[in-house]
């Protein structure tokens, strides 16, 4: 079958996404196959070039916001699937062709849901926080690393990065606790080690921050008990378009802080949280509620009042899911209605 006899046949085409191969599988109007294609990387762009405009369907992967902007600038509509809602589709057994029909038949589903595509600047974001995550990881790794080597030498330090910073200086200047000249230069070295990844995180909040003043979204979330920098940059860098979900509920299920359900023969039954979705912005969000439930009893307006009583009759961790939840669905107010938060509403 020849490129040039089928290209303006093409209505609908699923390519599954690599690194390097890339496998194509397109259809025509009347959904029958017009092309099966494997393409390398240096060739892709060029060939979707040539296409006349039709829908394409990627899977949501690592690469493919970069490919859905590339192929929409030469005319396509572009969509993203999630790889638990192709996987339906996949017959047989599990190969790269087998995938790009797969993709290519789910993508033409009416009802299908599709993963809205980021920007740059999103994707700037996101990636600042990716890698503040790792250095906040790598500190901790350390900090639990300088209190178990000073543990062989008989010195406790209490949990806690603070209580490492004060302590490290001064058992570096006392020279009475028995340690070695040789462990003491390997101390300093991990203490410095640790300021330079304290000096890191801090500059990437200092970028973050800088970004929320000229962001209006992030201004808005901000005005939300529970919801800080971290947690409203992130919102921000996770949802292109609010327009994407109908309600506030269908955000906080998309950030997996809905009951799981399993239900059947009309009985319904309720679990723990789903935890689909951003993992790193479902925490954020979970960590700003903790912090709204522990000072909640010391105010006694409505919302407060609701948090205190939840508190006492589930506990702690339930509470901090539930203001999640809360807290999910007014940001869907807010970023839809280009509101500031008004706790007498909220």
């Amino acid at each position: 079958m020849k490129d040039c006899s089928v290209k303006r046949a093409i209505k609908v085409l699923g390519i599954d996404l690599a690194k390097q191969s890339f496998q194509l599988h397109g259809v025509d109007e009347f959904g029958k196959t017009v092309l099966r294609k494997k393409l390398n990387r240096s060739k892709l762009t060029a060939f979707i070039a040539k296409l006349s405009p039709c829908l394409i369907g990627l899977e949501a992967c690592g690469g493919a916001h970069y490919w859905v902007r590339t192929f929409t600038k030469f005319g396509h509509k572009v969509r993203m699937i999630a790889p638990q809602f192709v996987k339906p589709y996949v017959k047989s057994n599990k190969n790269d062709a087998v995938d790009a029909e797969a993709i290519c038949e789910a993508v033409q589903r009416p009802n299908m849901r599709f993963v809205p595509n980021k920007s740059i600047e999103q994707q700037d974001i996101q990636s600042m926080h990716r890698i503040r995550s790792l250095l906040v990881s790598r500190r901790t790794a350390q900090a639990n690393q300088i209190r178990g080597l000073l543990l062989e030498y008989g010195i406790i330090i209490p949990k806690g990065i603070a209580y490492i910073r004060k302590a490290i200086p001064e058992f570096l200047e006392d020279a009475e606790n028995n340690l070695t000249s040789i462990f003491r230069e390997l101390l300093s070295e991990l203490y410095e080690e640790m300021v330079h990844l304290d000096r890191r995180i801090d500059s990437l909040e200092k970028k973050l921050q800088s970004i929320s003043l000229q962001n209006k979204d992030c201004q808005r979330l901000l005005t939300i008990p529970g919801v800080g920098l971290l947690t409203a940059t992130a919102m921000v860098a996770a949802v292109s378009d609010i327009k994407v979900f109908k309600n506030g509920r269908e955000l906080a299920a998309w950030l997996g802080l809905v009951p799981r359900q399993h239900s059947t023969g009309g009985k319904s039954i309720l679990m723990g949280i789903s935890k689909r979705g951003d993992n790193y912005l479902r925490t954020l969000l979970i960590h700003g509620g903790r912090t709204v439930v522990r000072v909640a009893n010391k105010y006694k307006d409505k919302r407060n009042r609701w948090i205190s009583e939840l508190d006492q009759r589930r506990g702690k961790n339930i509470s901090a899911v539930a203001v999640a939840n809360k807290n999910a669905r007014i940001a869907w107010a807010l970023l839809s209605k280009n509101e500031n938060y008004d706790a007498v509403v909220g």
